[in-house]
């Protein structure tokens, strides 16, 4: 089905100003939003703090609900995700992911076996919480 995410879709980046680098951690600031995310870094970003830096936001969802209506938000605006509600946007079946844009657009991993990737359309609002350690994956040119 062409609006079910198991299907591959473009993966979702993510550019924002790099606030911050700590040993395995970073703060990015996302343009147009108040947002400051901490999130955890494998590798050495690849720009200096105050530089732009590009790349992929990667969380593990907790049980997604799928919501009537509602906006798209990352709580809280500062620190690491902890909840997460917005739109379906794409998603990848054999990674079990869903890509969730709530402001910036994450990729999710369903960590509930229950749950996968053929229950839920592109479009859908889907609400949940976020595991700690949500990885930020920057791109490399």
């Amino acid at each position: 089905m062409a609006d079910n995410p198991a299907t591959a879709s473009a993966v979702p980046t993510v550019s924002g100003k790099l606030l911050e680098h700590r040993e395995g951690e970073i703060e990015i600031g996302l343009p147009g939003t108040d947002y400051r995310m901490k999130l955890v870094v494998e590798i050495e970003p690849p720009v200096a703090v105050g530089k732009k830096i590009t790349g992929t936001i990667h969380a593990t969802a907790r049980r997604v609900d799928v919501i009537p209506a509602g906006g798209k938000f990352v709580e809280p605006v500062f620190g690491r995700p902890r909840r997460v509600q917005g739109r379906i946007v794409g998603g990848h079946g054999p990674s079990r992911t869903l890509y969730v844009q709530a402001g910036p657009t994450l990729i999710c991993t369903l960590s509930d076996e229950r749950q996968s990737t053929e229950q839920f359309s592109i479009g859908q609002i889907a609400s949940f919480d976020v595991e700690a350690g949500a990885v930020f994956k920057p791109q490399i040119d």
